[in-house]
């Protein structure tokens, strides 16, 4: 398996693991309080991260650094070949009246045409105001409003027509590019005019400092708030992740590292990702869609060495492999494949860190037989090459992560938020462990606050909210941006998110529940779809659960039912309520009996941004769930 001769190989290169200098700070009991990672990378260049694609197109024109899919077929673009498109897009938006300084918003899914515009935005001196495709027309007036945006590059002619909608009362409404239009060839032929020079004298002028983009928070509560990060935070956050993971990977593997995009780009995940490969040359391609069923085809395709995603995505692969097994009459053997997957994976990397024997003779036979019928089903699904993955958003289920490892993928967890520049923390390549969210980022520290909130300080954190100081000052003191979530450092200073500080439920008997581990656990088996684990002030733990539609599909076949059946006949089949049952008790099993649900109820429907449930980044909207589905939550205590 690629992945064991990885670590072997790793073993004998201690230097790549020692790599980034750690420190840890214990209190009086000898408790670690606070960790810190030495950086890698210098301080961002003069120029920002606007120079990146000339950098690489004078050191290496011929370079592939992109793929570009057109009509059906993936087609290499060069160093030299992006810088000059950037330089044309760039151009093009100096002559539409774009000055250092201003704001272009981009409504757009993820596409190679995204890339091309961030970075032509900020070598015209410019600043980016990401903006979800899904956002609403009373969303796109606010970021539009608030940032001062005079333009904006929407995808389809349905983007624009919200851009049009959310700001006809302004006094001077945006001016609209279309993607689908061909708006950068529109953009290129404007600029025919402007020097190159133009282009060179404004992204020269650019320093660490300036700020680089406004990044609105998803908003689980409230209206969102404009992240400014600067060019010196996007450098922080790609170089340093850069130089921590890609020596390690390429000197293990002998791979060249090629990677597909699918994150939402107006997420900072997908922004920062889509820098670091640019600033390692990593071959990049974009997928529009997180749906599994469209994703897969194209990975299938794009054949990547490494994926950076969230959990869904893992939890998918998950239930879609389970349940190809059972229409292959093979349910019973995935289960144990699973199961012997999460024993393995757990040996091995005990073995590897020290902490153990490994695995015995049975256990190696069965993981290869299973290798066999199993787990090279999932490597498949997956493209075929890949050997890493990096899980970020919320914690990914500690045995699904094993799982993976014996299929042959090793997925690295991270954690981070916008007020961080994605990832804060990271698991190290070379010493994985299972269940946290790794060590701070080189260049960041994290500490532990008295009431357990995780608190976030380095080149990776924020300046402030945009147009908002009084939330600035809440959020920042001495240079530590309290995350608003709990977590706690274990001896080694690997941090473990246990939960959000304003999600905590007290039940009327005074226990703490932390509804994010049940929820995280529940999510990861079918036919769960999405949840929301209740309780607060209230005498027990209880769950709202929707079922998740290709689960059902699935379901319903099995039993050789119609496959119209109607969705409150399926929720009250005993049968589908046993299998939910079976999630909840896996969900149970990571807490203690007071902080474990006693009742659930099935519900019709699903959460999902279109009905406002879910942010476009997949978080439930907690206080709108709740809402919604108020009767139903009374009914679960008796009401």
């Amino acid at each position: 398996m690629g992945v064991r001769r990885d670590l072997k190989r790793a073993q004998q290169r201690t230097d790549l693991a020692a790599r980034a200098r750690i420190e840890l700070v214990r209190d009086e009991s000898g408790t670690v309080r606070e960790v810190r990672t030495a950086p890698l990378a210098p301080r961002g260049p003069g120029g920002g991260i606007a120079g990146i694609p000339f950098t690489n197109a004078q050191e290496a024109p011929d370079a592939v650094v992109l793929r570009r899919r057109e009509n059906g077929t993936w087609h290499r673009v060069t160093a030299a070949a992006f810088a000059h498109e950037v330089t044309a897009v760039a151009k093009g938006l100096i002559a539409a009246g774009l000055e250092p300084g201003g704001r272009v918003a981009v409504m757009s899914r993820t596409r190679y045409e995204w890339t091309v515009l961030d970075f032509a935005i900020w070598a015209a001196g410019g600043q980016v105001v990401p903006v979800y495709a899904t956002s609403s027309a009373e969303q796109v007036e606010w970021i539009v409003r608030d940032s001062g945006a005079r333009f904006v590059v929407a995808e389809t002619a349905g983007n624009a027509g919200t851009v049009a909608a959310g700001t006809a009362g302004h006094s001077e409404p945006p001016r609209v590019w279309r993607l689908d239009a061909q708006a950068l060839d529109e953009l290129v032929a404007l600029g025919r005019d402007v020097p190159d020079e133009e282009v060179t004298k404004r992204r020269t002028a650019l320093t660490p400092d300036t700020v680089a983009t406004i990044c609105y928070t998803s908003g689980t509560t409230g209206r969102p708030k404009g992240c400014v990060l600067t060019h010196a935070h996007l450098y922080a956050e790609a170089a340093n992740t850069v130089e921590l993971l890609h020596p390690v990977f390429k000197e293990v593997t002998g791979q060249v590292a090629s990677t597909l995009l699918f994150l939402p780009l107006a997420h900072i995940l997908g922004r920062t990702l889509q820098i670091a490969c640019l600033l390692a040359r990593i071959e990049l391609g974009h997928c529009p869609s997180v749906k599994p069923d469209e994703l897969r085809p194209m990975l299938k395709e794009f054949r990547p060495t490494f994926l950076v995603g969230v959990p869904y995505l893992f939890e998918k692969i998950h239930d879609t492999g389970r349940a190809t097994a059972e229409r292959l009459g093979r349910g019973a053997s995935f289960d144990r494949a699973d199961r012997i997957g999460v024993r393995f994976g757990e040996a091995y990397l005990n073995k590897f860190l020290g902490t153990g024997k490994g695995p015995g003779i049975g256990l190696y036979a069965a993981w290869a037989l299973y290798d066999l019928l199993v787990y090279r089903r999932i490597r498949k699904e997956l493209g075929g090459r890949m050997r890493y993955a990096i899980s970020g958003g919320s914690p990914l289920d500690r045995n699904l992560g094993l799982f993976f490892y014996a299929a042959g993928i090793v997925v690295y967890e991270g954690y981070g938020l916008t007020e961080t520049t994605a990832a804060a923390t990271i698991v190290p390549p070379l010493r994985p462990r299972p269940g946290t969210v790794g060590l701070p980022v080189p260049g960041t520290a994290v500490r532990i606050a008295d009431d357990g909130e995780v608190l976030v300080r380095g080149g990776v954190v924020f300046g402030g909210y945009w147009n908002n100081p009084a939330a600035t000052d809440a959020a920042l003191t001495d240079g530590w941006f309290a995350t608003g979530d709990l977590g706690s450092l274990d001896g080694d200073g690997y941090l473990t998110i246990t939960g959000r500080k304003k999600d905590i439920l007290i039940t009327s008997g005074g226990k703490n529940v932390s509804p994010a581990v049940l929820e995280d656990r529940l999510r990861s088996r079918p036919p769960i779809g999405q949840c929301l684990v209740v309780g607060d002030r209230r005498p027990f733990v209880a769950a709202l659960i929707t079922l998740d539609p290709e689960a059902v599909a699935h379901w319903l076949s099995v039993r050789k039912l119609p496959a119209d059946t109607p969705m409150s006949d399926v929720v009250r089949d005993p049968r589908m309520r046993a299998d939910v049952q079976r999630a909840v008790d896996y969900a149970n099993e990571a807490v203690s009996r007071a902080e474990s649900i006693r009742a659930f109820a099935l519900v019709e429907g699903e959460f999902t941004e279109e009905n406002g449930l879910l942010t476009p980044s997949l978080k439930v909207k907690r206080q709108a769930v709740a809402s919604a589905y108020a009767e139903q939550v009374e009914a679960l205590y008796g009401g």
